[in-house]
């Protein structure tokens, strides 16, 4: 119970919709109970004394109760659906906004595919605990009192005669429990990689396809697929045992009901009507046992889900604003690493080791290097998607931690290697950093990133909506738009990640033309692998195995005979063969 003591805080507060669906399934319970009683004195006062005068009377009084007990069970089972999606509504915003703040870190080694599942699949388990499995548990509590409180009436020698296989299903009902809760567990979680398999097939489908793999991920999704069903097998398995088991325990009582209880008949100690009365509530005893199963697997898979919900909200928000952070409309732009050294959770070599270097507002700084030699990382903690293990990231010689996230984060314009459109229009995709943005400094933004033109020829123009990341307009395109929505941000830092990778040479030339606009007076970051692309930069760092190998101006490192110069001559080597060819 400690899963549902520790989510209590999200169902809770409707509380009121919970015991007021209590209130009238007790009203269901004892008008239900009521009929074996009217049963006992149809037969006993009215059949057998003869007084069938007395017949419509009844009819009369029981088509009354069933008008009163179907209005009471509407309201029950309405409440209790209100109780559990009010309560679900507010569990799943809290889901998403955990999911909001957690760490870069959380997501490198999180499978969409399985978050998904957790916010469908598992939230919608919980839920239909919340609007049936407690009802349906106080249901078998009430059924269980109020009935044997009769039965004891009636005969107290035959109510323990009829309770004599109750400990042995007790305990039957305890050991499913045991094994089943572990099953569904497993169900869980093989379902979320289900879910895995195909968000990656589905995203990555061109990919698949022009690598003819479709068979390959076919066999993939049929060994995940494989074990779910062997999982699903195993658990119904487990319901096929115990099932037949509680219901041979419940019926050893009928047996035993029909056994003594004719006896005491036959030996005038009860009458028909009671016997009668007494099977009826033996069935009402019986049926909440029977359908125990249904409520513990109904129990078992809320708290299956219950524990992997609290798996999200228990995440460490290891990246989060300190007290008293420091709010800041605009930054100069001074950016400053101090001996910093940075490793990634899931890997024991450090991603950058002991960097040090200044930026001055309004630089412009290169960053080149091999894949993996740790330019992004510096990125990174500039803008605190990571923090460093050891060292110290100022920005305007203040730590970045010392700065609210949303003020830190609201000063940057970053543009992703791999550029992401969100499925709506362009003018959203160019505002989002900035929702209130005039229609002017949208236009102004898509210029200035060679944007403007192609936006136009479209049908709807800035309205115009896209497909799912961005379907329907070229990697360029895609990526001019990424660099209109950071320039939109106005921020006074600009990070360029690889941002002109996606365009063709002529556009790259169009683009980095429009940026020098842009980065007048802003502190700007360029990562890329073309040397074209940095080369005015007022300093490049090459880095190496996350150390900065060498640093300085174009021209001073082409002069080192260092590693920028290697890479110079490998991207300049065929161009200066193919101008040798032409001039001979």
């Amino acid at each position: 119970m400690e899963t549902f003591k520790r989510l209590k805080v999200f169902y809770w507060p409707y509380k009121k919709y919970f015991f007021t669906s209590m209130l009238f399934l007790i009203f269901v319970t004892a008008i239900t109970v009521i009929y074996p009683i009217i049963l006992q004195l149809t037969i006993d006062d009215v059949v057998l004394e003869g007084k069938y005068h007395f017949i419509p009377y009844l009819a009369i009084g029981l088509i009354v109760i069933m008008i009163c007990k179907g209005i009471a069970t509407f309201i029950h089972q309405y409440m209790g659906d209100l109780f559990g999606i009010k309560s679900i509504y507010r569990l799943r915003n809290k889901l998403y906004e955990k999911l909001q703040f957690l760490p870069f870190s959380y997501y490198d080694n999180a499978k969409t595919g399985d978050l998904m599942s957790r916010l469908t699949a598992d939230v919608e388990g919980f839920r239909f605990f919340l609007s049936f499995g407690f009802t349906e548990l106080l249901r078998f509590v009430l059924l269980l009192t109020i009935s044997f409180s009769v039965m004891f009436y009636y005969s107290v020698p035959l109510t323990f005669v009829t309770m004599i296989s109750l400990p042995f299903l007790g305990v039957a009902v305890y050991r499913f429990d045991k094994v089943v809760h572990p099953a569904f567990r497993g169900m869980r979680k093989s379902f979320g990689k289900l879910n895995t398999n195909v968000q990656e097939n589905i995203s990555g489908i061109q990919t698949v396809k022009s690598l003819s793999r479709e068979a390959f991920q076919t066999e993939k999704f049929n060994v995940s697929n494989s074990d779910y069903k062997e999982r699903n097998i195993k658990t119904a398995n487990i319901w096929a045992k115990y099932f037949p088991l509680m219901e041979f325990l419940g019926n050893v009582c009928v047996i035993a009901l029909l056994g003594y209880g004719g006896y005491l008949v036959m030996n005038d100690q009860l009458s028909y009507g009671e016997l009668v009365a007494f099977y009826s509530l033996v069935g009402y005893i019986l049926w909440p046992i029977m359908s125990l199963g249904f409520t513990i697997n109904m129990f078992s898979q809320a708290k299956a889900s219950g524990e992997r919900l609290l798996e999200i909200l228990d995440a460490d928000e290891k990246i989060v604003d300190c007290s008293n952070a420091l709010e800041r409309e605009k930054f100069e732009g001074k950016v400053t690493f101090k001996d910093v050294t940075l490793r990634y959770a899931d890997d024991e070599n450090a991603a950058l080791k002991r960097i040090n270097f200044t930026v001055e507002p309004g630089q412009v700084i290169g960053l080149i290097g091999s894949t993996g030699s740790g330019k992004t990382s510096i990125t990174q903690l500039i803008t605190r998607f990571y923090e460093p293990v050891s060292g110290e990231v100022l920005i305007d010689d203040k730590k970045v931690d010392h700065y609210s996230l949303h003020s830190l984060r609201n000063n940057i314009g970053f543009v992703l290697q791999e550029s992401f459109l969100f499925s709506s229009t362009i003018k959203a995709n160019i505002s989002y950093g900035r929702p209130d943005a005039t229609m002017g400094e949208i236009i102004d933004a898509a210029k200035r990133a060679q944007a403007h033109h192609f936006i136009m020829e479209l049908p709807d123009g800035y309205d115009t909506m896209l497909g799912e990341r961005g379907m329907g307009l070229s990697g360029g395109q895609k990526q001019r738009i990424a660099i209109a929505r950071a320039i939109c941000l106005n921020p006074s830092i600009l990070i360029l990640d690889d941002a002109t990778s996606a365009v063709d040479m002529d556009t790259e030339f169009q683009i980095q033309q429009a940026l020098r606009e842009v980065m007048a007076g802003r502190t700007t970051f360029i990562i890329a692998h073309r040397i074209s692309s940095l080369k005015h930069a007022n300093e490049i760092l090459v880095l190496e195995n996350g150390k900065i190998a060498e640093r300085g101006t174009h021209e001073e490192l082409l002069s080192n005979n260092g590693p920028y110069q290697r890479i110079y001559e490998i991207q300049y080597k065929d161009r200066h063969t193919v101008m040798q060819g032409q001039t001979g």
